[in-house]
């Protein structure tokens, strides 16, 4: 069995920061040892007598390194290394002071002036190689951290592209979903609507809207899906198909009967297939809290089931602030979930809110959250406010509350006002 001998890999050293090497200095013989040492070693070498000089061979040509006498006739060797300093330039240029001098001031006002290091004279070879060495080092650290550099400012330019790009298609999806609530403001023959739709950003995870059951029954609901951003506001759009239409083919709150009479599910049992839907059919990790309301628009009755949403309001006419439910579960969460109704008859004048927890809790600058019973006290002071002004104003009011137009949640909420009268008021300006 022949054994082979290791052999050592050579390693290969990294290609030179320093090339181009300009001596300064007015002595020639000075400038012929330097050069003849630096050729030997493996560099472009290029002379100049003076400070002047050298300034001038710098505009045109700019080395890697300059070696320069500190003490010249004329322009000395402190102020061309400022002046080189001053020079335009993207790359950086290491320089070396040569002098007598040793007294510690003279070396910090060296330093000052902008040299990288010193050598005294007579030079010594060995030093001079090893101080351009540690020149290189640092040379090589700075062409290193210039690529990387560039390489980030690329990086972050397509970012700010792309981000670009992203911030456009956000703001057509705002406009998308903007565009799910046709209309801000509604009359039917016995009542008003108008509807609220804030995202805390471009886009957002709550959705209001209505259907269409009969000429005086309407259905109301209020979305809020869990999260924020995108993947929200998809859910959003998915859950509108299931509940803007008013064909019985297409919403799942409508059913048809054997005569093609177009008639409703009770909110509890449209409640509960969103429930098995979510659960079993849709492939999302998001649940949703929802208030779906149906209104007779003759008798002012309202059938509602509160699934996770934020309790209806009642606002009567008189100003009392009623708060409805017993709160129930989100939608998307637990399998079978029973969910409950309740009913309430509205008068001449009385008005329902459904609001979203974004109202609830807008966080003031303290912290503190508005809360059910300063909502109470805002929707008093709103009572006598127009159904179509309603709601933004309400929104004001929250703004000055946070202290801030940016919400940290979605904020939406539906009001309807029953009016028997309504839509003879919005074309005839008398009393009904």
């Amino acid at each position: 069995m022949s054994l082979q001998k290791h052999q050592d890999v050579p390693t290969k050293s990294p290609p030179r920061a320093i090339k181009r090497v300009l001596l300064v200095d007015d002595s020639q013989l000075q400038r012929r040892i330097l050069s003849a040492s630096l050729v030997r070693d493996g560099y472009e070498v290029h002379e100049a007598a003076s400070g002047e000089e050298a300034l001038q061979h710098c505009l045109h040509q700019r080395p890697d390194l300059i070696i320069s006498d500190w003490v010249m006739p004329g322009m000395d060797g402190l102020e061309f290394c400022q002046a080189f300093r001053a020079l335009p330039s993207d790359g950086y240029g290491y320089f070396i002071l040569l002098t007598s001098k040793s007294e510690k001031a003279e070396v910090a006002k060296g330093l000052e002036s902008g040299a990288d290091d010193f050598i005294s004279k007579p030079v010594n070879a060995h030093e001079l190689r090893a101080r351009i060495n540690a020149g290189d080092r640092i040379l090589r650290m700075q062409k290193e951290l210039t690529q990387k550099n560039e390489v980030i400012s690329q990086t972050l330019g397509e970012l700010r592209r792309l981000y670009g790009l992203l911030d456009n298609d956000l703001l057509e999806a705002k406009e998308l979903q903007q565009s799910l609530v046709k209309e801000t403001f509604q009359v039917f023959d016995s009542g008003s609507v108008s509807y609220m739709l804030q995202p805390s950003g471009h886009v957002g995870g709550d959705l209001v809207g209505h259907y269409r059951i009969s000429p005086h029954q309407i259905g109301l609901y209020a979305l809020d899906v869990s999260g924020h951003g995108v993947s929200s506001a998809l859910m959003t759009a998915r859950l509108a198909g299931y509940l803007s239409s008013n064909s019985a083919d297409q919403n799942i709150a409508l059913v048809s009967n054997e005569n093609g009479e177009t008639k409703y599910l009770a909110p509890s049992q449209v409640a509960a297939r969103l429930n098995n839907i979510l659960l079993s059919e849709l492939e999302t990790e998001h649940y949703f809290t929802m208030l779906l309301a149906v209104l007779d628009l003759k008798l002012g009755r309202v059938s509602m089931t509160q699934a996770g949403h934020p309790h209806p309001v009642i606002l009567r006419k008189t100003g009392k602030v009623e708060f409805l439910g017993s709160g129930g579960f989100p939608i998307g969460l637990i399998k079978d979930v029973e969910y409950q109704e309740l009913e309430v008859d509205l008068n001449e004048g009385d008005r329902l809110l459904i609001l979203s927890d974004g109202v609830t809790e807008c966080s003031g600058p303290d912290g503190h959250l508005l809360g059910e019973s300063a909502l109470s006290k805002l929707l008093y002071q709103l009572r006598n406010q127009p159904v179509e002004t309603m709601l933004a104003d309400l929104h004001k009011r929250l703004i000055a509350f946070s202290g801030s137009e940016k919400m940290s949640d979605d904020v939406s909420g539906i009001l309807f006002e029953f009016s028997p009268c309504a839509r003879h008021c919005k074309h005839v300006a008398a009393k009904c």
